[in-house]
């Protein structure tokens, strides 16, 4: 995608995603890598009210200082810069305060492997981050240890953070962690879910690994 294309593309996923009811209002902040710098939206625009110019492009290495926009970015952009980052390979980010994530991030519980489909976010459970202060230091550092070997993580007394190579699997990745979310939330409900076991896991990831390619063949 063209850089405008993908400011369009960060838009337009901010009105799906509250449109979906997976984040209310402004509280969600989405993120792509664009080059050597990150597109980001800005700090408490309305997504209805948003156009291209106002996405703010910044370095990922360097002078955070130097963003570019008419707008501030968003407060948390520090995460989102400190994961793409740390993690070459992801190429957008989406932070949500989606119910059933944040009720989780609340009382402060993992997600485990109570279905096969967590073996999407990189492991056999989602973590949960320690609590900082939004927008701090302090909190990009919780966030870059909760994603270690995974794509994705709850924020304690927060919301979520969701990864992937792109715009479209990251916003992905955070449909199926709320999905997940909202699944195991009702399973405690009714007693609690039965844990698959690591070894099951293990195995999921395996076939992850080559599920929905198509390869030629001579």
């Amino acid at each position: 995608m063209s850089e405008l294309e993908l400011r369009q593309a960060i838009i337009d996923q901010c009105r799906a995603m509250n449109a979906s009811g997976l984040n209310q209002g402004t509280s969600g902040n989405i993120s792509v890598r664009h080059g050597e710098r990150m597109l980001i939206t800005p700090s408490a625009i309305p997504y209805a009210q948003m156009t291209p110019d106002m996405i703010v492009s910044m370095p990922i290495e360097g002078d955070a200082s130097q963003w570019e926009g008419p707008k501030k970015p968003s407060v948390e952009w520090p995460f989102h810069r400190d994961i793409l980052r740390a993690r070459p390979e992801i190429g957008a980010v989406v932070h949500t305060h989606s119910t059933f994530a944040t009720i989780l991030a609340i009382a402060r519980k993992p997600i485990p492997a109570c279905h096969y489909m967590i073996a999407a976010f990189g492991g056999h459970d989602v973590r949960v981050c320690d609590y900082a202060r939004y927008g701090s230091k302090e909190l990009s550092e919780n966030v870059i240890t909760a994603l270690e070997g995974r794509s994705a993580c709850l924020m304690a007394n927060h919301g979520m953070v969701a990864t992937g190579p792109s715009l479209d699997k990251a916003m992905w990745a955070a449909v199926e962690l709320e999905t997940i979310a909202k699944q195991y939330y009702h399973s405690l409900l009714i007693g609690g879910p039965v844990i698959l076991p690591e070894a099951e896991i293990a195995g999921v990831l395996k076939g992850f690994a080559t599920y929905g390619l198509q390869e030629k063949r001579s």
